[in-house]
């Protein structure tokens, strides 16, 4: 098979960058890959917390490790001070790299799997700001309860497997196993309702009888996958919690710096193009509206729902 060169043109779905800006108290603001701020301004708690965006030849040839200026650039331009929260989806490099550092500087706790917890401790964080969750259980952090539900990575998983001891930074890329995969439900004591899905993966049926406004859907490797795939994963993700909201997520070329505008991942490691096509279909049969996130941007993805 020919390697198809260069990258899809983000710009061809400009009309799709159009989530509602925020006008009120409660927020979710993109910030890059699986990252996602919510944010009501009494409480708040952040997904992955991925800022670092070491480049591909860093994480090809050496050790990685949080790049602190670049963490405290992204808190400070998205006014983060203090999270209840640090939340990561999964613990690959590109999701857990950060988490430590982040929950460190703003008394976060981190919330996730044992690999995320090992990830904690590596980064020095003391054992009562680390917390495991449990599949199917509500955790409550200020104004929002999340529920972890277990689930899968999108294949193919390059770093399968769980991270059993402390993990201390610099450390290779492939030291950040992946862990449990979670599918996020998200209430706010207003009622508004998201998933997080911050891989392309799914377990069929795990979803099922759970509600959500919004779906943040990650879509990174989907491109490169079958139909019958991305329709059994939307089926068992916005189809399943019936979402009339879609916004996309994880579609970014993560090796580039957070402060350089947004690109898609090449070709060889992906195709937006393609899965754009299938997720259209998919989205106009159900009546769902398909988004992307403007980084840095408070939106409203609630609003204009029914």
């Amino acid at each position: 098979m020919r390697l198809k060169l260069g990258r899809p043109d983000i710009g061809r779905y400009a009309d799709r960058f159009n989530v509602p800006a925020a006008d009120g108290d409660l927020s979710v603001t993109f910030l890059g890959v699986s990252s996602l701020l919510f944010d009501d301004g009494q409480s708040a708690f952040l997904t992955d917390g991925f800022f670092s965006r070491p480049s591909l030849l860093r994480v090809a040839v050496s050790r990685i490790a949080p790049d602190p200026k670049r963490i405290d650039t992204a808190l400070s331009r998205a006014d983060i001070g203090r999270l209840d929260a640090v939340v990561p989806v999964h613990t690959h490099f590109d999701h857990g790299l950060d988490a430590a550092a982040v929950a460190a500087r703003t008394g976060a706790t981190l919330f996730g799997s044992e690999s995320a917890a090992y990830i904690g401790r590596g980064g020095g964080l003391p054992d009562g700001q680390i917390a495991v969750a449990r599949s199917a259980h509500e955790q409550s952090f200020g104004s929002f309860t999340l529920t972890l539900i277990a689930s899968t990575h999108c294949p193919p998983d390059r770093y399968p497997g769980a991270i059993t001891e402390p993990l201390a930074p610099p450390a290779r890329a492939d030291a950040y196993k992946c862990g449990e995969a979670w599918s996020i439900l998200v209430e706010h004591t207003t009622g508004r309702t998201a998933l997080v899905q911050g891989s392309a993966g799914y377990v069929a049926g795990s979803l099922e009888g759970r509600r959500a406004d919004v779906a943040y859907l990650g879509v990174g490797q989907l491109g490169l996958l079958d139909d019958d795939y991305v329709t059994a994963y939307w089926q068992h993700t916005v189809r399943a919690v019936g979402a009339k909201r879609a916004v996309l997520i994880h579609w970014d070329d993560f090796f580039r710096p957070l402060d350089q505008p947004l690109r898609a991942l090449p070709y060889a490691g992906d195709d937006l193009d393609a899965t754009m096509r299938r997720l259209e279909r998919l989205a106009a049969a159900d009546d769902v509206t398909l988004h992307f996130p403007t980084v840095w941007q408070r939106e409203d993805p609630w609003s204009g729902l029914t």
